[in-house]
């Protein structure tokens, strides 16, 4: 396994040096440019493989969802409700039994994996194994779908990365080791490289959580900017309220809420989901809904 890691390690090394040794015609001026799509999930049924034939706590049972070109769209719901089943079934990791999963009206399940990679972007929980990597060759890795094994960086490629870099705050951190940084700096590589991915659609499992609450908060501002239409797992309630345009509450596989965060986020449908009391109020500066959890004495 040690052998098999450093040749991976040297092979990444060795394409992303060639891709940018071999790049000495200027390309045009670049942007981190976006193009308008939209996400819609239709009657989505998943079950964990040996578990087809009985109850599952991840299953997906008839899972519905629509997000609009640039908008912010929230799933929220208690640990174990299948968030994190239904966004692998978006992106193309987890094949759902029934349903589909329409991309610009384009069956993803019936796209190449080049297809999907070009178009979606995705964040994790969980950070990859860089396999030694620095900061600018992990974020290079969002060019990869859009070229060739051996094609080498452009100008514009370099440009990508040096934007996105520097819009998640880590312009300067490009020859770190990334397995040196914090976690909160490790996420904020990983939504560096699906920046310069330019994808059409970004989906987020819970993206704030390795975050300290400036960079959970900065983090959210730059994603909302984007007006990439965004599909985003996330814990913290008061931050779905502040951040998405529209939200999916998801529980025991099944929708049971959505609208905006006004319309879901009541006492009541928290008491009945999360099993928990809250004082829900406005806030006083931006007037989205705040959530106060009422702890018992």
């Amino acid at each position: 396994m040690p052998a098999i890691a450093s040749s991976l390690i040297q092979m990444c090394r060795l394409i992303h040096r060639h891709r940018r040794q071999a790049s000495s015609h200027r390309g045009p001026e670049s942007t981190l440019r976006v193009t308008m799509t939209s996400l819609n999930l239709t009657h989505l049924a998943w079950t964990p493989l040996g578990h087809g034939h009985c109850h599952h706590q991840f299953q997906l049972r008839d899972a519905s969802l629509h997000v609009g070109a640039g908008e912010f769209v929230g799933l929220i719901g208690p640990n174990g409700s299948g968030k994190t089943s239904l966004l692998r079934c978006a992106y193309r990791f987890s094949k759902p039994a029934g349903g589909e999963v329409l991309l610009e009206h384009q069956n993803v399940w019936k796209q190449s994996s080049r297809w999907c990679a070009q178009r979606i972007a995705v964040v994790l929980q969980e950070f990859p194994d860089a396999f030694g990597l620095r900061v600018d060759e992990v974020v290079a890795m969002g060019r990869t779908p859009h070229k060739g094994l051996f094609d080498s960086d452009t100008l514009e490629d370099q440009k990508l990365i040096q934007q996105a870099l520097e819009s998640v705050g880590l312009l300067g951190f490009e020859d770190h080791a990334f397995a040196t940084l914090s976690g909160g700096e490790k996420q904020r590589v990983i939504l560096a490289r699906a920046l310069a991915q330019q994808p059409q659609l970004l989906i987020l499992d819970e993206p704030t959580n390795h975050l300290d609450p400036r960079y959970q908060l900065q983090l959210l501002q730059l994603v909302k900017r984007l007006n990439i239409g965004t599909l985003a797992s996330i814990h913290d309630l008061n931050l779905a309220a502040a951040f998405c345009d529209r939200l999916y509450v998801i529980n025991h596989g099944r929708i049971v809420a959505s609208g905006t965060p006004h319309e879901v986020l009541t006492a009541e449908l928290l008491r009945k989901v999360f099993g928990v009391e809250a004082l829900i109020d406005t806030h006083p500066l931006s007037g989205y809904p705040r959530i106060t959890w009422i702890t018992q004495p």
